[in-house]
């Protein structure tokens, strides 16, 4: 096998809206706090009727209408989220289920704000051992589920959505589209970013996961293009977690990305955790922001702590 590709991207938010203003009304907060500190304006909330499976279905529906594909095309499908209300079944095999995808290998994958990027390189690593040959990855989360709306610390964080690729293996005589993955983890910060209890609720050591991300990423990030044998200054797309905006936009400058376009999706959607990039990269190539083959970094972190980052050809 050449490696895969991207065929196409999809994305899928909630239409309710909570702004920072309604938030003002629910906790001490107000627009200029929110903004300030994560440059969050707007954020997409589920109502309870919408699972997590649902967001994703939609994202995933909208990929494979992209690519020109059916359900039946696709052999595998991989669903990054930490939202999952029940054990069994599995978010995969549910939007499988919703899809009518005929008989896949279907897996979740738990890496919080790093599961789609996790996803997308077992996607890949699949298709390149020759297990698979068309794959849904898909990043969905229901952050307002697992929120204390008392918290205004992370109430104002969290919105709600899904992302979705489909990946196929590249011809003979293609390059490959998927880059080599750079990841792992920092255990002895897992507990920077939770998501425990019962009920289960989200909660972050804020400070500790900035100074990580403004400090460790970069060079990460730096060798996951060395990886893929390209220079930061060649990329023309960069798209980060999107947790903060104050840490976005930094990262960015600090790997070296001076000619790329920036995702800051999170301004609007607020921090979908596994959905995050998926989302943000679908609507810049949506808008036209990016062309097919242009090279985008996609780099996750969060959770656990761990990260997982590559470059990869627009679709």
């Amino acid at each position: 096998m050449n490696g895969s590709r991207i065929a196409a991207v999809g994305h899928y938010q909630p239409a309710k809206v909570l702004t920072n203003e309604d938030l003002a009304g629910l906790v001490d907060t107000s627009d200029e706090w929110i903004r300030s500190r994560v440059g969050i304006r707007t954020r997409h909330i589920a109502g309870p009727d919408e699972p997590v499976d649902d967001l994703a279905a939609h994202a995933a529906a909208k990929a494979l209408a992209s690519a020109g594909l059916t359900p039946e095309d696709i052999d595998l499908v991989l669903v990054a989220t930490s939202t999952a209300v029940d054990r069994s079944p599995n978010m995969a095999a549910r939007v499988a289920a919703r899809l009518g995808v005929p008989s896949p290998a279907a897996m979740d994958v738990n890496v919080v704000c790093a599961g789609f990027t996790h996803a997308l390189a077992t996607a890949d690593h699949t298709i390149r051992a020759g297990a698979a040959t068309r794959a849904l990855v898909i990043g969905a989360d229901k952050m307002t589920d697992v929120t204390d709306w008392t918290d205004r610390t992370t109430c104002v964080l969290v919105g709600d959505g899904a992302g979705a690729a489909v990946v196929e293996a590249c011809g003979p005589d293609d390059e490959a589209g998927i880059g080599p993955v750079l990841w792992g983890s920092v255990p002895e910060m897992g507990h920077a970013v939770r998501i425990e209890g019962q009920p289960a609720r989200f909660a972050q050591e804020g400070q500790s996961v900035y100074r990580w991300a403004t400090t460790q990423l970069p060079p990460l990030a730096r060798k996951a293009c060395e990886r893929a044998g390209l220079e930061p200054g060649e990329l023309a797309g960069v798209v980060l977690h999107q947790a903060n905006l104050r840490i976005i936009e930094p990262l960015a400058e600090r790997i070296g990305a001076v000619n790329a376009v920036v995702a800051r999706d999170v301004a609007e959607s607020g921090n979908t955790s596994a959905a995050s990039i998926p989302l943000a990269f679908s609507k810049l190539v949506e808008q036209g922001a990016l062309s097919a083959g242009d090279p985008v970094l996609l780099f996750g972190f969060g959770g656990n702590l761990s990260y997982a980052g590559q470059v990869v050809r627009c679709p």
